[in-house]
């Protein structure tokens, strides 16, 4: 049994649905908003604080509204959730398994600002039927969820769908209408539907299965900041002066090799909190195993 494997090396302070597949855990938020959106809707309608409005240019304080957009849906119209959760369920899986629980919430948060910014910017080019800017909002996951299906289209070509669950239909000729209604609905104004919002999401999927990009890097950035956190907190460390016990004998000296251990397994700690054990490279186990170890040896 390695490190990782024993009870004690367990994060005992890991957040609620840490477990959690991305896909489920972002499918909980969505159905979680619109509940409290429906029960609050008398005294404070969530979905029009949290949805991304035409005129955000002039109010950038306001710029959280590009992601929060993504996680509310029509109050009055449960089928605009329906339909987006279920997309999600059915190909948001297998874009996971392909990604990893870490990179699939990366890629699905930029899939919702890039597919927002394309939607602000269309609004403020071609204003519908020369309409205020102020007077539109836009609300809904459709724009992530486009890219994901993209993601999925391009790994599974071939896979058969349901259209209206009843005709057997390749996903990549799906994936084709949905194109095809998104660029006639983009060129007639739009309507209720954000069509560049769909074609804007459904782009960068593409781009991204296509050019097998990555955006760990975000994440290193969020790890390189911890560490330094947890540097800063180590200078700021609070000194204690020996007791009298401690005077019969030599200090023993810490172990600069004892240190890098431990910070290494904090890192890998700390990723195993966030992505879950999957996410581990062969070279994270093994320094895992190492320190199960070493803290054996110590304890015999």
């Amino acid at each position: 049994m390695g490190f990782q494997d024993r009870g004690y090396s367990r994060d005992s302070h890991q957040p609620f649905m840490a477990d959690w597949t991305a896909v489920m855990t972002i499918m909980v938020v969505n159905i979680a908003v619109w509940v409290a959106n429906l029960v609050a809707a008398g005294d404070f309608r969530i979905s029009e604080f949290l949805s991304l409005q035409g005129d955000l240019p002039q109010h950038l304080l306001k710029a959280w509204e590009l992601v929060t957009y993504g996680f509310v849906h029509a109050p009055l119209d449960p089928w605009h959730l329906i339909g987006n959760m279920l997309m999600l369920w059915f190909f948001g899986r297998e874009v996971e398994e392909i990604m990893g629980r870490g990179e699939f919430f990366r890629f699905y948060f930029t899939a919702i600002v890039l597919a927002g910014l394309a939607w602000l910017v269309s609004v403020q080019l071609f204003p519908d039927r020369g309409g205020s800017v102020a007077n539109y909002h836009l609300m809904g996951a459709s724009g992530a969820i486009m890219a994901v299906f993209a993601v999925f289209i391009w790994y599974f070509p071939r896979q058969t769908v349901l259209l209206w669950f009843v005709l057997p239909v390749p996903v990549w000729a799906l994936g084709l209408l949905y194109l095809v209604m998104d660029v006639q609905g983009a060129a007639n104004g739009g309507g209720q539907v954000a069509h560049v919002a769909h074609i804007a999401g459904a782009l960068f999927g593409l781009c991204y299965a296509w050019r097998g990009w990555s955006l760990s890097g975000l994440g290193d950035l969020q790890d390189r900041l911890q560490t330094q956190l947890r540097g800063f907190r180590r200078g700021m460390r609070v000194v204690r002066p020996p007791d009298d016990d401690d005077n019969d004998g030599p200090s023993r000296p810490r172990d600069p090799d004892d240190e890098a251990m431990q910070d290494a397994v904090d890192r890998i700690l700390e990723k195993i909190s966030r992505s879950g054990e999957a996410s581990l490279t062969s070279a994270e186990r093994d320094t895992l195993t190492q320190a199960s170890r070493r803290l054996k040896e110590r304890m015999r």
